[in-house]
């Protein structure tokens, strides 16, 4: 699928090694996007998932005439001069929402409705209870109502054939209030795209023990799996897995088989990355390669497995791992959700402190979007750009500044392109 890159191996010098640009690795990863297949689901389920067909409706939305307010259901002739003096009418019952007993109004009578209420026969207007005396009995009507006033027509809403919810439309909770509405239990969707994290590295330990020297704490599995779940995947965590080539292979060949996209964090530079590809590359053409970007410049990607499954080798740094995964991976994850734009929102900013970045790579630098209520500017302050170890600064940051390839220093007051990352409640 893509060229031979043994020249751009991590050991290769960098000033020696070739550089794939961002934009060409953002496009191969996206061309391996593949949807789950559609499945069925309760309503209850489905909420925040892709619809998969076209729902059209085959009951009408209100499925008869009905009172839109607490009143008194009339024929709108009768009321015609309340406005001019008071008009009493007969009350010769009472209807309550739900009530399934047919009743017939005569002329210049008036029976009592609630609030979703089937109008009796002949009624074509309600009046609100504010416009009479409420009187249970006779009631004094004191403004006048027009045909279809404070009534929900049948149909009104939705009538038969019409397409409730369209193929693609995000189900929320309105697209499941409008399912129920028209009689749908169960509606077809696209479900999450399974995603397998994996952490690689003999120096990581779990959150439930002590590190000694030389140890670290598995941080990679947790934020990977929480930035995925964000991008909207069913996420399973599978934790430190030892580099030991069987022993990794006979694991990611496993998560192949239940995964649209496997991310391996630790995988890519240095001898570890050597050892992850070497033992991945029986399962399928997975290529390490140098990015133009920054940080997390050395990655790999593949498609593994029987199914030709997306696969990522992330660098074991936690805050490189998250800015590739934010670059690279997220995108996958929502294009194959069937998300018309994958990406996120990008918008122009001006700069409040000077930046620097690597010559020939794109940087992605965290920042804290801040907007102007003066004049409605976006502004943005630079956090931490001096180490892409700084994983507090990304904690703090609300959106990434994006620096082309060819600049090298960005001065204070300079509009720059912001990508906006998930906001803090």
């Amino acid at each position: 699928m893509t060229e031979s890159l043994d020249a751009a191996r991590p050991e290769v010098a960098e000033e020696e090694a070739e550089f794939r640009s961002v934009d060409a690795q953002i496009s191969m990863t996206l061309d391996a996007a593949v949807r789950p297949r559609p499945v069925r689901v309760a309503i209850s389920e489905a909420q925040g998932l892709l619809c998969a067909e076209e729902v059209v409706a085959e009951h009408a939305l209100p499925g008869f005439d009905q009172a839109a307010i607490d009143g008194y259901a009339v024929r709108s002739v009768d009321v015609r001069t309340a406005g001019q003096e008071p008009v009493q009418l007969p009350v010769v019952g009472e209807i309550a929402a739900g009530s399934r007993q047919p009743r017939r109004l005569q002329p210049g009578q008036a029976v009592r409705v609630d609030t979703g209420a089937p109008l009796p026969t002949l009624a074509d207007a309600v009046v609100p209870l504010a416009y009479t005396d409420g009187h249970q009995a006779k009631v004094t009507v004191h403004r006048s109502v027009p045909s279809a006033g404070y009534v929900r027509r049948a149909g009104e809403d939705v009538q038969i054939g019409d397409v409730a919810v369209r193929n693609g439309d995000t189900i929320g909770s309105a697209q499941v209030g409008l399912l129920a509405a028209v009689g749908r239990a169960k509606v077809l969707v696209y479900p999450r795209p399974r995603v397998s994290i994996v952490s690689v590295g003999d120096e990581l330990v779990d959150i439930d023990r002590t590190p000694s020297v030389g140890q670290v704490y598995d941080v990679n599995s947790y934020a990977l799996a929480a930035a995925a779940r964000d991008a909207g995947a069913e996420v399973s965590r599978v934790g430190i897995v030892s580099s030991e080539p069987k022993r990794l292979r006979e694991i990611v060949e496993g998560r192949l088989l239940m995964s649209e996209i496997v991310v391996v964090a630790g995988g890519a530079g240095g001898t570890t990355g050597d050892e992850v590809h070497a033992a991945l590359s029986d399962l399928g053409r997975i290529d390490l390669t140098r990015v133009a970007m920054h940080p997390g410049s050395v990655q790999g990607f593949g498609r593994l497995g029987p199914d030709s499954v997306p696969t990522f080798l992330l660098p074991g740094n936690p805050m490189s791992a998250l800015v590739v995964f934010e670059v690279l991976v997220r995108p996958l994850i929502r294009a194959a959700r069937g998300t018309r734009n994958p990406h996120r929102r990008i918008v122009g900013a001006r700069l409040l402190s000077p930046i620097t970045s690597t010559e020939g790579r794109r940087g992605f630098l965290r920042g804290q979007l801040l907007r102007d209520e003066a004049n409605g500017e976006y502004l943005v302050q630079p956090l931490g750009q001096s180490g892409a170890h700084l994983l507090a600064s990304l904690a703090e940051a609300n959106c990434l500044i994006n620096v082309p390839e060819e600049l090298t220093e960005v001065a204070a007051g300079e509009q720059v392109q912001v990508t906006f990352l998930a906001q803090r409640a």
